[in-house]
């Protein structure tokens, strides 16, 4: 007999387990959907309509009735940008524009940010205002960058808005990438929406390999370590060594990494079982040489987005270097400040932000130095900026600075490594994986594509074997989604 309660409980939105791609409940909706889209992909009409309704849902089940407000933003965004296509009055396009980035970045920072200012007025004595305690819905900071995108590239000219609602609504919500990106452009995404669905031997070998490589950072090497290492030392740090907090600040950069790297690969991955392209949202990152270059690699979709919409509409490069050290500076700020309402946040962005001037400066000076010194100098800038990234407060990520310097003890390097052995093995694995080079990733995804679908099996029940080994009692939440 089926008991109609749980069932019901499952398909209900519940807080203490959202759907994400490392639940349980994800895995049999994920291959429902699968199922149903073999009977759909050739019609078109019926394919847009049905994926739209599973994203929605998906995010229902992932943020409750917090829903509503992407299909309000589509509603919106939908007409502005139609309207703007169709007026030819300059001055009228640009107020239609400048109403759509204000619905946007109103919404977002009611959100995101109305809780930290009532706290800055309380804290300066302006005032004793009650903290509303605002819950930001889950994928706002990406949903609105994309809505945002899509109405300034049709005001530039640069793209044609779509004419039906559903394809609208399906570009924004498709659900690999709603909840934690990549932030898709629309000139990227849209042109797929009607196309003629074909999915290659090599697509669901590509979205394999990515899906399983997404899945082993995400759960293996993300949560393991962060669950395990990272979080006890960020708790309270000053209960711990400088070694040990040292090593939580190199495992962290792991964790980040693989946590948001790991499900953008599996966004990708699924995409391509469904016959879209998601661009790529990481390029191994650490082993940028220059602070520019980890740019370029990191977090890709964002780093674009801000230098497409921000910093070339503050004037770029083209003002004077003055003005374009001033523009990093203040993308920066701004970049952080997306992240969350946090003076940490507005740290690690302005830390980020003067490295950024200061590598234009070391490149017009024509200063070289050694690659491998380079990439050093540059993972460790990263490194100590993600402190402030990861740490609740102020006073956590001085005290984790405090503790490297003036409370190393490096006799208490055997204790560290012989307490915490599995985490180090796990976190000296991501790094080894980390460092192969793109060719040899190629290599081996190349030769997963080409072999026999039974040591495909293999190769997957092994992954799925090694995850049940190290899979956490309850899944750990994606860093980013609290972005």
């Amino acid at each position: 007999m089926f008991d109609l309660e749980k069932i019901q409980e499952q398909l209900l939105f519940n807080p203490d387990n959202r759907l994400l791609f490392n639940s349980s409940f994800f895995l049999f909706y994920f291959l429902f959907v699968l199922a149903i889209y073999q009977l759909l992909y050739k019609h078109k009409v019926s394919r847009v309509l049905f994926f739209t309704l599973c994203s929605l849902y998906f995010f229902y089940k992932a943020c409750g009735w917090y829903v509503s407000f992407i299909v309000i933003a589509a509603v919106i965004d939908f007409n502005l940008s139609n309207a703007i296509y169709k007026l030819n009055d300059k001055y009228k396009k640009k107020l239609l524009l400048i109403f759509s980035v204000l619905i946007n970045l109103s919404l977002l920072a009611f959100f995101k940010y109305t809780d930290f200012f009532i706290e800055i007025i309380n804290d300066l004595k302006l005032g004793n205002i009650q903290p509303l305690n605002l819950v930001v819905p889950i994928g706002i900071s990406f949903y609105t960058f994309e809505n945002l995108s899509y109405t300034v590239d049709v005001y530039r000219g640069k793209f044609k808005p779509v004419s039906s609602f559903l394809d609208y609504c399906f570009f924004l919500s498709f659900f690999p990438k709603l909840v934690m990106g990549p932030i898709v452009r629309a000139a990227d995404f849209v042109p797929q929406i009607r196309q003629d669905i074909h999915i290659s031997a090599a697509d669901v070998s590509k979205g394999l390999y990515l899906i399983m490589a997404g899945l082993f950072k995400k759960v293996v090497i993300s949560d393991y370590i962060n669950v395990n290492f990272v979080q006890y030392v960020f708790d309270d740090p000053s209960r711990h060594t400088g070694a040990e907090c040292l090593f939580a600040v190199y495992a962290y950069a792991m964790v980040i990494y693989c946590d948001f790297s790991g499900y953008s690969d599996m966004a990708i991955g699924m995409g391509k079982w469904m016959g879209f392209d998601i661009n790529i949202n990481f390029d191994s990152p650490y082993q940028s040489k220059n602070i520019t270059e980890f740019w370029r690699r990191w977090h890709i979709s964002l780093s674009s987005w801000l230098k497409d919409y921000l910093y070339i509409a503050l004037g770029g490069n083209r003002k004077g270097n003055v003005r374009t050290y001033i523009n990093l500076l203040i993308t920066m700020l701004l970049g952080g400040l997306w992240h969350g309402a946090s003076f940490n946040f507005i740290i690690w962005g302005g830390l980020h932000g003067l490295a950024l001037a200061a590598h234009k400066m070391i490149a017009q000076a024509k200063f070289k130095m050694p690659s491998w010194l380079s990439l050093i100098i540059t993972f460790h800038f990263v490194c100590f900026c993600w402190i402030f990234f990861k740490s609740k407060s102020f006073d956590t990520s001085s005290a984790i600075i405090s503790q490297i310097f003036t409370n190393f003890n490096a006799a208490s390097l055997m204790p560290l490594f012989a307490a915490y052995s599995t985490v180090m093995v796990i976190m000296a694995i991501g790094y080894l994986l980390h460092a192969i080079p793109k060719s040899g990733e190629n290599k081996f995804e190349d030769l997963l594509t080409r072999s026999p679908l039974a040591i495909k099996m293999v190769v997957l029940s092994l992954l799925i074997w090694v995850v049940i080994q190290i899979k956490q009692a309850e899944p750990v939440m994606p860093i980013y989604l609290q972005f």
